[in-house]
């Protein structure tokens, strides 16, 4: 079973994308234009000219950038987020004929702007109404951002199949199993496998990692992505979120999710089926290859990303995730299986975390003992229960953080 076939109720010509076509380019918004998805977007669009017509680019605040990406791609309006930054906007717009909106409303209305094919890359729970917005329109939403699934995943996903709307997952990991998934049929399906990097604490001793720095732990062996996703790929709670991901996305119960450590990131994830048969995505670790995915399907497009040369790796191998190093991973986990805002805490816990570890105020291993104690408080407050709409989902989350924030306060986590 795909993310397509978990999200449609109505008719398939709905949810279905404009066809690719030099005469009938498919009409794009990129919400997150200026981030690293949004930017590898871009490139891919700017290197099939004749495929793309971009009606919309957004971004949070970074209005030189986002006035640039306008111009470039010739959208035809491009919002911030940021209120405040209207007026520069506008200025870096003067003489464009591109028009420019600012505010979370005119952020929501960029992801209602015409368009067959939306790019939801915006980080954080900024992202979510915006994201819903797409998705209650019945398009085709490349879904980037982890908040939606791990936030409010069982709304979401009521209200994609809803309206029709068709989901394509941008991690490379997720993809990776849309992919795979392709080979049988869903009853067929014995269970579905992530892979994880390892990150750049992979053969480090428990001692070591209990006095890794944050320049350490931002230096991941792969992929270059931002500080956040960075630091939780080292601690892997980014496998974990993905866990979660995975679950709503493909419909899959906990039990049928695994992750195992390939440190060579080549291969994203596998599929199992009953027969035995294992079908493997592989890639080089450059996310323009499941953006192109994404962005072409259901047909294909030439990408830029180095060729995959297996006679040159050699090898790959894979291990089991070791879960007294990086408990991180077993507290996603848990929270996939407990359900309801269970996840939506542990994300906010682990952003409070993260920050904190970031600015050096405690130890790496303290992130997973304050999303922990995080979790235990917000069970103890009685606020796990599912979200009923958005603004629930980000009524939990400004709980959690409060609730992380106050445990910080109060030295239950040792500071470094």
């Amino acid at each position: 079973m795909s993310a397509i076939a978990a999200t449609k109720t109505k008719s398939q010509a709905k949810s279905m994308p404009a066809p690719l076509s030099g005469d009938a380019p498919r009409s794009v918004t990129i919400l997150g234009a200026t981030g690293s998805i949004g930017a590898s977007t871009v490139d891919l669009i700017k290197r099939n000219p004749t495929h793309y017509r971009v009606e919309c680019v957004a971004s949070g605040r970074h209005v030189a950038a986002l006035a640039q990406i306008a111009r470039d791609v010739g959208a035809r309006i491009a919002v911030v987020a940021d209120p405040d930054r209207y007026g520069a906007l506008q200025e870096a717009l003067a003489g464009s004929g591109i028009a420019a909106a600012a505010g979370e409303a005119a952020l929501i209305e960029a992801a209602l702007y015409p368009a067959d094919w939306v790019m939801a890359a915006i980080s954080g729970a900024v992202g979510l109404k915006p994201t819903m917005a797409a998705i209650e329109r019945g398009v085709t939403v490349a879904l980037a951002n982890k908040e939606c699934l791990v936030c409010a995943g069982s709304l979401f996903m009521r209200r994609a199949a809803a309206s029709g709307a068709t989901v394509l997952p941008v991690d490379s990991e997720h993809n990776a199993l849309f992919q795979a998934l392709g080979a049988g049929r869903r009853e067929d399906v014995r269970r579905v496998i992530l892979t994880a990097s390892g990150g750049p604490f992979r053969t480090w001793s428990l001692e070591a990692i209990k006095h890794a720095t944050p320049e350490q732990a931002l230096r991941h062996p792969n992929w270059s992505m931002g500080p956040k996703v960075t630091i939780d790929s080292a601690s892997l709670m980014n496998k974990g979120l993905e866990l979660i991901e995975a679950h709503h996305l493909f419909a899959l119960p906990p039990d049928e999710i695994d992750v195992l450590v390939h440190p060579q990131s080549v291969v994203h994830g596998l599929v199992e089926f009953r027969d035995g048969s294992v079908v493997a995505q592989l890639g080089p670790p450059d996310m323009r290859v499941p953006i192109a995915h994404c962005l072409a399907w259901p047909a294909r497009i030439d990408g830029p990303a180095p060729r995959l040369d297996l006679a040159a790796l050699r090898e790959l191998t894979f291990e089991d995730p070791d879960l007294v190093r990086f408990p991180a991973l077993a507290l996603a986990r848990q929270a996939m299986e407990r359900g309801g805002a269970a996840p939506t805490v542990l994300n906010a816990a682990d952003e409070v975390a993260v920050a904190e570890f970031i600015a050096g105020r405690i130890p790496f291993l303290a992130i997973a003992t304050l999303v922990e104690k995080t979790l235990e408080a917000a069970d103890n407050r009685g606020i796990l229960a599912d979200p009923a709409d958005i603004d629930a989902a980000l009524a939990v989350d400004h709980i959690a953080r409060s609730l992380a924030r106050d445990l910080l306060l109060n030295n239950a986590v040792k500071a470094s």
